[in-house]
């Protein structure tokens, strides 16, 4: 099965293993092509994390973030989340890509080539597609703004083009990398065109920058939720986060609460903030002088125990923290042989930096705007550093293999939602379907809402909505299956052999199974 936010990069997973390939030849695929077509969320120009699993006990996370350029210096005030000064860290997406294949070929039999996993997108690009109404909306969000990012109106405003998206420079980019391999964006000829541009654009990285990208492959963190071993990333992303949250509620009996109750998501609201409280440790490890592991520290019993004594269920914690906003895609490949892939692939922001490099057709992100400039800060800015990273796919184990591939776009949002979704899942029994149907919540900020309220999904209803308000939440009501609420992904695998799976309602992606394709075997 293969599960994504876009039918095009669907089917080009689909096709692929059609003929054959395999999870993450899949992926591969479906990567680059939403590169092509949700260019609002991710692109070349943006980063990319991976957890991949099979039934032989292989369990990798693949990090693919860049690291800021070496020549950034600290800055005192925030720092722009749009133009030149927010380019501010390479981009690792392409050489995450580069490093799965190798994975691929070395564990799993892989043996497509580069270039044909890539054609798909390359042909997309050159010839044009209509966009979804997500890219629309976020074009029209952006409509006060993006007309004062140079040359983006030329490339991604579709409408002065009869309803069809080309991308021609990004399409020779893409055969670039097709003809010389990955790493021509970091050390060939495509990465001469890419330092010039950055160069051109304002942005402080440069060539060295480019040529020192690399993936860290590490393994995941793990935490056993009533049986389920759950994978995540480790830092620099929030992974811990998200597994903090699932072990503060494996210390209640959710089955004496309605999943779609107040109290159901009065639990999950003061869970999350819980976990929240020492998420703001978490930072690149490589620079991280404190003896303490934040991550280990967040998933101790004792932490855990702790955090679940502080949850009242009769009231609300104050809640003072601000949010982070940002968009990305998620999606998962499970393959004939029980091997999965679950990805995050992100810009930061909707339309990242808003700064296309010249001549190449690749947007940059803005994920330097992720960093801290407060003196001393965990995650301060400093040359060569990776940023916090909100990216956290999910895969599920039970008995051994693989049950359950997730995960959400989102940053902040991405621990509630998975929190919602991991517990329909586990403990109600729900199918994929119904999971990603249940109302969610958003705590703290948000594009449409710059308080820190709770924000709650219509389908919850308005008595539900009324109860968490008497409890001390600061309720603000949005529509059911709105967007602001991300897109989420799942894919369930039965010990049977079956395969079950959908993207979210609230988005316009969707599954597709291929059934009968023995593919190669490792």
């Amino acid at each position: 099965m293969v599960v994504s936010p876009h039918p095009l990069a669907t089917e080009a997973g689909r096709a692929v293993l059609a003929r054959g390939g395999n999870a993450i030849e899949a992926a591969v695929a479906v990567a680059a092509t939403l590169a092509v077509v949700m260019p609002h969320f991710c692109g070349l120009g943006g980063d990319a994390v991976w957890l991949v699993c099979d039934r032989e006990g292989r369990q990798r996370c693949f990090l693919g973030i860049g690291q800021a350029a070496a020549g950034v210096t600290a800055t005192s005030g925030a720092i722009p989340t749009r133009g030149p000064s927010s380019m501010l860290t390479s981009a690792c997406a392409v050489d995450s890509w580069g490093h799965a294949l190798a994975f691929s070929e070395a564990n799993w039999a892989g043996g497509e080539s580069f270039a044909d996993l890539l054609s798909p997108a390359i042909e997309l690009a050159d010839g044009g597609y209509t966009p979804s109404g997500s890219q629309d909306f976020w074009l029209d969000f952006r409509a006060q703004e993006h007309p004062a990012w140079p040359g983006f109106a030329e490339i991604f405003d579709h409408r002065s083009d009869a309803g069809l998206l080309r991308q021609p420079e990004l399409a020779a980019s893409l055969r670039c990398l097709a003809n010389d391999g990955y790493r021509s964006f970091y050390d060939g000829p495509l990465s001469e065109a890419i330092a010039d541009g950055l160069a051109k654009a304002g942005s402080p990285l440069n060539a060295a920058d480019l040529a020192a990208t690399r993936t860290r492959e590490v393994d995941p963190l793990a935490l056993d939720y009533r049986g389920t071993l759950l994978l995540a990333p480790p830092p620099p992303t929030q992974g811990c986060a998200t597994l903090a949250i699932m072990g503060i509620l494996s210390r209640f009996d959710l089955a004496e609460t309605d999943p779609a109750s107040s109290a159901r998501m009065h639990l999950l609201v003061e869970a999350t903030k819980q976990a929240f409280l020492n998420r703001s440790s978490i930072a690149d490890p490589d620079f991280d002088i404190r003896k303490d592991d934040p991550a280990a520290a967040m998933l101790e019993a004792d932490m855990l125990d702790a955090a679940a004594r502080n949850i009242d269920p009769a009231s609300a914690m104050p809640w003072p923290h601000p949010g982070n906003t940002a968009d990305t895609v998620f999606f998962a490949v499970a393959d004939p042989a029980g091997r999965c892939v679950s990805v995050l692939q992100s810009t930061y922001f909707d339309w990242g930096s808003g700064v296309t490099v010249p001549g190449t057709g690749i947007l940059w992100q803005n994920r330097g705007a992720a960093f801290s400039t407060e003196p001393g800060h965990p995650n301060c800015l400093a040359p060569g550093k990776r940023p916090f990273y909100t990216l956290n796919p999910g895969i599920a184990i039970r008995d051994g293999a693989p049950c359950l591939l997730y995960g959400t776009q989102g940053a902040d949002g991405q621990p509630q939602t998975l929190s919602v979704l991991l517990t329909s899942l586990l403990d109600d029994g729900m199918t994929p379907e119904q999971a990603l149907a249940q109302p969610r919540f958003l705590l703290g900020r948000t594009f449409s809402d710059s308080r820190d309220s709770l924000k709650i999904e219509g389908s919850l209803g308005a008595e539900q909505a009324g109860a968490l308000s008497a409890l001390g939440h600061e309720v603000a009501m949005l529509p059911a299956l709105s967007p602001i609420f991300g897109q989420a992904g799942v894919i369930r695998l039965a010990t049977d052999g079956t395969v079950e799976g959908t993207h979210d309602p609230r988005g316009e992606g969707g599954a597709a199974v291929v059934a009968g394709t023995p593919g190669r075997q490792p």
